[in-house]
């Protein structure tokens, strides 16, 4: 303990002697750093006792380092003055002038939810670089346990933690889309166990989106085993506007095409679950001032839940 307590007086005692030898005046320094002449002088004494070394001598219209003085000061400048730029930076954090931002999201939630967010909060703080990882819902709650991201939009189902903290955001809605070739479906009821003869189109992979509908499924005893599996529910839109086969989309997605008439939705006699977008945290990672900032424009529009 003695020798931490040692050592930052001594970097209190160093502050001072850097201020003296940039002024050269020890009522400057004193002037500067808002304490009284006597105590810079007895600061320096005490550091020169303590390195046993004569560091300033006086001269008429104050001091100048000694050559000892001068090899110590061309160090300890160079603390001070990062110390000095550290605290700067930090201000600028603080204020959200800079700072950087990660956030997981996958090409849904970033599309149809957290891009508008984005827009705003660069258009109020351009100093905040944003850093999203696209990634689908497993491994963006991955990332964040581990701590590589500040926050994610995930969308529902997942696997909750403890440490995780949720709050949902919008609801969204999984829908079978088809086009011209498949008219016969149009505006009929149909029975689920009807999609096992049809050719679906699916995302690939362990996406909560194809989770979601395996298991809704399975829970009607359907068994589903797609002509095709992409990667994008994009590329799913664009094979079913083509007639390669059914596709299984969040509405949003297919939107535009409905509305124009390109691709129908399926209607069936069971309804489909709607899901959520959810914003992630986990407890175990405080959050930067910009993160708190951006998820506060979340949360006027949402209230937070857990």
């Amino acid at each position: 303990m003695a020798g931490r307590e040692c050592m930052i007086t001594s970097l209190e005692y160093y502050k001072i002697f850097y201020h003296v030898a940039k002024c050269g005046s020890l009522t400057a320094a004193a002037e500067e750093l808002a304490v009284s002449q006597p105590a810079v002088s007895q600061s320096v004494r005490q550091l020169e006792h303590a390195l046993g070394a004569k560091l300033f001598v006086r001269v008429p219209r104050g001091v100048r380092l000694t050559k000892e003085g001068e090899l110590l000061y061309h160090y300890v400048a160079k603390g001070c003055e990062q110390f000095a730029l550290g605290e700067k930076k930090l201000k600028q954090m603080l204020n959200l002038d800079l700072g950087e931002i990660h956030i997981g999201a996958s090409d849904m939630t970033l599309q149809f939810y957290l891009l508008p967010y984005l827009e705003r909060f660069h258009e109020k703080y351009p100093g905040i670089r944003v850093s999203v990882t696209n990634a689908p819902t497993p491994e963006t709650l991955r990332n964040l346990q581990e701590g590589k991201i500040d926050f994610g939009v995930v969308s529902t189902p997942f696997e909750k933690t403890e440490s995780i903290c949720t709050g949902s955001v919008r609801e969204i809605e999984d829908i079978f889309v088809a086009g011209r070739k498949f008219i016969q479906y149009k505006n009929k009821m149909l029975d689920l166990q009807e999609l096992e003869t049809m050719p679906l189109i699916f995302l690939e992979g362990l996406t909560s989106t194809r989770r979601n509908m395996e298991r809704f499924l399975l829970e009607n005893r359907v068994s589903i085993h797609p002509e095709f599996e992409l990667a994008t529910s994009e590329m799913i839109v664009q094979f079913a506007l083509r007639n390669l086969g059914v596709g299984c989309v969040v509405r949003d997605f297919a939107a535009e095409y409905l509305e124009n008439g390109q691709l129908f939705e399926l209607r069936f006699n069971k309804i489909i679950p709607r899901r959520q977008f959810c914003v992630v945290t986990d407890r175990r990672n405080p959050l930067s001032a910009a993160a708190e900032n951006l998820l506060g424009l979340f949360e006027k529009q949402h209230p937070a839940s857990d």
